[in-house]
């Protein structure tokens, strides 16, 4: 059984229970995860989510950045180091941000 098929019959309760002990930190049964679980418990759930179509917003590692995206606070986003005299009614400079492509 190769990776792929083991990954597409993985049941969701396995795939639940994978992904609470990354976030939790330990097994079902209270012991400690390892580094080297985690890194390969976490490369089994994103296989399943990607395989099975689970909704970005549902998926392991997923930031909703909502309101703030395109702001200071998205890390896509940087300040920009250029002078600009120009402000809004909030005293804030509209081109002080530019979007970072990564």
């Amino acid at each position: 059984m190769t990776y792929e098929e083991l990954i597409e019959r993985l049941d969701p309760n396995v795939y639940q229970s994978l992904r609470q002990s990354i976030e939790l930190g330990k097994w079902p049964d209270g012991r400690k995860i390892t580094p080297e679980q985690r890194a390969t418990s976490l490369e089994a759930v994103i296989y399943y989510e990607n395989l099975h179509n689970i909704p970005e917003q549902e998926r392991v590692g997923f930031l909703d950045r909502g309101r703030k995206a395109g702001t200071a606070c998205d890390p896509s986003v940087r300040r920009n180091q250029s002078d600009s005299n120009q402000s809004d009614s909030n005293g804030v400079d509209p081109n002080q941000f530019v979007e970072v492509k990564s």
